[in-house]
């Protein structure tokens, strides 16, 4: 039996009013050197996943637009972040610990006075649901907090000096210098600021390009930057990614590169720059992140952490499981259970309590994955359960499909949406030659109660991914332990201390342990001359 889908959107006067834009938002400055610059060229309209009836029927809701600069305002931000930095002998790098962990906490005592509109701007831009859209806010802020903990940790450490061997030093890291910092529409403020911040805050200078779909909800936070920060210290960059980026990777001048995206992308870019051994990458990339559900495992539990797994947000994470192995002898009760819990599944709009299934952001998605289904449909595959794939607009019914296999689009791409590819197998060989010769690397989940199984497993796999979980989903958090990935799937490590690290490098200040050193750095810890050279404990 069909489902009626147009019935999920409404007529625009019956939104309700605590979750309605008050008004369309078009934003027409940009952050560049300290200032709120004006923009008066060719902008981007912004038409919300969310759309509303009218008399010439179903049409995406416009709520704002922002500007599509050009080369020229991009190198000229380039610049404004270079003199910011000037050779590390900035205000900003030479600030001390303290000082910059003051600035971030008044950017975010900022940033917190501007919740309401970013997170109702999240909602609007992505189409996630107002309670997820609610918690991706409060944990950018929890991870804010962490990060300036982590970093008072880690300046106590090194608040000391060390001697060795007749040599006297002080360790300490030190910023890298200039970082473009790319984030990702489906955790646009999250996973933005998850670099953005620790590159910050360790004394290093930005260029920041909001993501496609996710451009709007940063203007409100665009002010914050500029008091919060010395000049030219945030730079924000707008335009066609194709047409600014390029031009600053060959200037040679970015120092580090953080995207999260695609690697073809990444790799693209990387080669753009004139020394690449210079250039520092931290990249969350592609990943095909499987399930592997053993002939023990806990039948109801595999199916609920599926569930979880494979549609929050829509499948559109990059820790998503997007492909599911189960063995043939239990593939039949399996696929029956997961189907009847997929059919439990909320969907509507963002902003209705319990939602889980809401409309897509990218326009071509739904098309791309009605393109996936009907090539599984021509190797032999089907659609098990009821209403899976059905389209209206912007929404995607998530699709069950089995079973797949090696000729199918959906064995080797990563989806990025609600279709959930089930592949049998016969032996648990089978699934780990998958991740042997798959392009990704970034975690994987295995579903067993037998011990014997999960040793077997867990010995060759985390070889191959950065992360396995034992009886539930792959997630990023705690934001505590690593997350990274192998093969095309990231570069460097990301969580609250790794990316302390990856956004700087270690470097002391040294001589020979005699008398006259002694007098000398005693001279200058107690004048409070440097800020490198300091015992100063911060509390």
């Amino acid at each position: 039996m069909s489902l009626d889908l147009e019935t999920l959107f409404s007529e625009e006067n019956n939104i309700p009013a605590e979750f309605a834009l008050s008004e369309q938002i078009d934003q027409r400055e940009y952050l560049s050197n300290g200032e709120m610059l004006t923009w008066d060229g060719q902008i981007s309209e912004v038409f919300s996943p969310i759309c509303v009836k009218t008399k010439d029927g179903l049409q995406r809701k416009r709520i704002g637009s922002y500007p599509v600069c050009t080369e020229q305002e991009s190198m000229q931000a380039l610049d404004a972040a270079v003199k910011a930095y000037d050779n590390g002998r900035g205000v900003w790098p030479t600030m001390s610990v303290a000082d910059r962990i003051k600035c971030v906490e008044d950017f975010t005592r900022k940033m917190i006075e501007k919740k309401d509109i970013v997170v109702k701007l999240i909602m609007w831009e992505i189409g996630k649901s107002f309670a997820d859209s609610v918690k991706e806010f409060d944990r950018t802020v929890e991870y804010i907090y962490a990060t300036i903990d982590a970093l008072k940790d880690l300046d106590r450490d090194s608040s000391r000096f060390q001697i060795e061997q007749g040599i006297v030093a002080q360790i300490r890291r030190s910023p890298l210098g200039v970082v473009l910092c790319m984030g990702p529409f489906n955790y646009p403020l999250n996973e933005t600021f998850t670099t953005l911040i620790p590159a910050l805050i360790m004394g290093n200078t930005l260029l920041f390009k909001p993501p496609k779909h996710g451009t709007l909800l940063h203007y409100p936070l665009l002010d914050a930057f500029r008091t919060s920060f010395p000049k030219g210290v945030v730079n924000t960059i707008y335009g066609r990614g194709n047409k600014i980026v390029p031009s600053l990777m060959q200037s040679g001048k970015i120092n580090v590169l953080t995207l999260i995206g695609s690697s073809r992308v990444a790799d693209e870019l990387k080669k753009l720059h004139p020394k690449v051994n210079r250039l520092r990458a931290i990249l969350g990339l592609d990943a095909k992140n499987a399930a592997i559900i053993n002939k023990d495992a806990d039948l109801n539990l595999a199916v609920s952490e599926t569930v979880l797994g494979s549609l929050s947000f829509n499948g559109q994470r990059c820790t998503a499981l997007k492909i599911i192995y189960v063995h043939r002898s239990i593939a039949q009760e399996f696929l029956k259970r997961l189907s009847a819990e997929v059919g439990k599944l909320k969907y509507g709009m963002p902003w209705e309590k319990g939602v889980m299934l809401t409309p897509l952001p990218e326009v071509n998605k739904p098309a791309y994955l009605t393109e996936c289904i009907e090539d599984a449909k021509a190797h032999g595959a089907k659609v098990v359960n009821e209403n899976g794939g059905q389209v209206s607009e912007s929404f995607f019914y998530p699709a069950i499909v089995y079973p797949v296999n090696a000729q199918m689009k959906l064995y080797r791409e990563e989806q990025f949406g609600p279709v959930i590819p089930v592949v049998p197998f016969d032996d648990l060989e089978e699934p780990i030659e998958y991740l042997i010769g798959s392009s990704h690397g970034q975690q994987v989940s295995i579903f067993s109660n037998n011990a014997s199984v999960l040793s077997s497993l867990i010995d060759p796999l985390v070889n191959q991914v950065s992360r396995v979980n034992i009886n539930c989903q792959c997630q990023r958090g705690p934001d505590t332990f690593p997350f990274t990935g192998r093969k095309d799937s990231a570069e460097g490590t990301l969580s609250v201390v790794d990316a302390l690290r990856s956004f700087s490098i270690r470097s002391l200040v040294a001589a020979k342990f005699s008398e006259s050193n002694k007098e000398l750095l005693n001279e200058i810890v107690s004048a409070d001359a440097s800020n490198f050279l300091s015992t100063k404990f911060i509390f």
